[in-house]
């Protein structure tokens, strides 16, 4: 009974460990392509992120500090 349980046990970690491997022998380096593939569509995400921060700051809160009352 203790047997079967450490087997169990072991069981978990021992397949984690083997995907894990699998995983990283599957990886691979880009290419300077996808590389600069990846660094433009990373750029655009911040450039659109900070355009609707911009615009919200811009005019949320002119329009919130005038329903609020600008206390």
């Amino acid at each position: 009974m203790d047997n079967e349980l450490a087997q169990t046990a072991i069981e978990g970690p021992k397949q984690f460990i083997k995907d894990g491997v699998a995983f990283i022998n599957r990886c691979t380096k880009p290419d300077r392509k996808e590389f600069m593939q990846i660094t433009q569509a990373v750029s655009m995400g911040f450039f659109v992120m900070g355009v609707i921060g911009f615009v919200v700051k811009l005019i949320h809160i002119p329009i919130n500090n005038i329903l609020v009352g600008g206390a």
